[in-house]
């Protein structure tokens, strides 16, 4: 079982959030998507499932859920909190900030890329259902920052995934020089699959993310 440290993050005067750091390995920051927590079974599966495989993995909460508020704060506040989390675990861990990945569920890994896109280090950044668009509303398109993004990226999407079209995704991320894109078949955006258990398709994105990192170095 891989050692499970609580750790306090001040992001503004007066504000914090709590981060939980699993496993001691290279750091990788994991973000929530919108409406769940960080000890959400989804997200909690999979910091386990990657601290298992060698990440020394921080998950944390955005404000509004430290709160006790149901809706996401601002994007602003959202990135400030996202960038002090990542400063926080380099700290802890002793890396360089540009040695941490980035990685987030849906909004989280919405406001990871948001966080790159503006300059901020890290070593790679890792998407798991990226929202490319809100579900039911492919017009309204969440990829105007994506080509700034100067880090490599690795992208889950999920076929039936309702915030990822085909159509749009194949169009505004797929291409992207630095994007590689894993293909999860039947797969929809709370990574349920007819036939597999939700347990299984974690397994699976978090071997394929150890093996894609490991190939970066």
């Amino acid at each position: 079982m891989a050692p499970v440290l609580d750790i306090d993050v001040t992001w503004a005067p007066g504000r914090s959030v709590r981060m939980v750091v699993a496993g001691e390995g290279p750091p990788l920051l994991l973000a929530p998507g919108a409406g769940a927590g960080q000890d959400h079974p989804l997200n909690a599966a999979l910091r386990s499932a990657l601290s298992e495989r060698g990440m020394g993995v921080a998950s944390f909460d955005y404000p509004y859920i430290t709160e006790g508020r149901r809706s996401p704060d601002p994007a602003d506040t959202l990135l400030e909190c996202h960038r002090s989390a990542s400063l926080a675990l380099a700290g802890h861990s002793g890396a360089d900030p540009a040695r941490v990945v980035l990685a987030g569920r849906s909004m989280g890994g919405r406001m990871a890329s948001m966080l790159v896109a503006t300059g901020h280090p890290c070593r790679a950044l890792v998407l798991y259902a990226y929202p490319v668009h809100p579900a039911g509303r492919p017009e309204r398109l969440r990829v105007e920052h994506l080509p700034r993004i100067g880090v490599p990226v690795l992208s889950f999407r999920g076929s039936n995934d309702s915030m990822s079209r085909p159509g749009e995704y194949d169009r505004w991320v797929r291409p992207l020089p630095m994007v590689t894109t894993v293909d999860l078949e039947a797969v929809d955006h709370g990574w349920r699959a007819k036939g597999r258990s939700t347990g299984d398709v974690v397994d699976h994105i978090a071997a394929e993310t150890v093996r894609w990192l490991d190939g970066l170095a």
